[in-house]
């Protein structure tokens, strides 16, 4: 695997070179709007891509994807040679061309953005003038009276429940066979 930084020098170098050459060198009528916008090398150095956008010929006129895409394949041979010629290197490394869809991305993304403002201002404006459904402030507010016997972490029920002797009163039988109704009998 070659250095990185000699990867990204090549890359950069192949990219100014084919640009250059589709810019001034190739009369292909297909190529006119076609411009190398980025470029990345294989770590052996042997593959080249190259990231094309395609222009109209007006504004109002829609890019020729296809048309692009087959000039550059009838030109990558040339442009290969003029590579292998610029750079110098012991193996001229393939190319390949790939359509940057990116601006395409961030159109749509720009789009989609635009549409959560206005749905977001929408809400807002829904919300200016709306009421809540119960009460103001639903959460109970500092400061309110609580029993004593009943406070959060007590073992009240529990202390109640034993009769505060410790010994559970559920009127069950025990296990000497006294219940919680034994005791009235008891004390005849």
């Amino acid at each position: 695997m070659a250095d990185p930084a000699r990867a990204r020098r090549l890359s950069k170098r192949i990219s100014e070179i084919v640009a250059t050459a589709i810019e001034y060198e190739i009369k292909d009528p297909g190529l006119a709007g076609v411009t190398i916008v980025d470029s990345k090398m294989s770590g052996d150095l042997h593959d080249a891509t190259l990231y094309y956008t395609v222009m109209g010929s007006t504004l109002d006129e829609a890019p020729d994807f296809e048309g692009a895409a087959a000039a550059l394949e009838r030109a990558r041979g040339v442009l290969r040679s003029k590579v292998g010629a610029g750079t110098g290197v012991r193996f001229t490394p393939t190319l390949t061309f790939t359509r940057d869809t990116v601006s395409e991305s961030v159109q749509r993304m720009e789009e989609l953005l635009a549409r959560a403002r206005a749905a977001d201002a929408d809400v807002a404006r829904v919300r200016e003038g709306a009421s809540p459904a119960g009460d103001a402030d639903p959460y109970r507010v500092g400061g309110a009276e609580q029993d004593d016997d009943n406070t959060p972490g007590d073992d009240a029920g529990r202390v109640a429940a034993r009769g505060r002797t410790g010994q559970l009163s559920t009127g069950a039988p025990t296990a000497n066979g006294e219940g919680a109704g034994d005791d009235d009998e008891l004390e005849d």
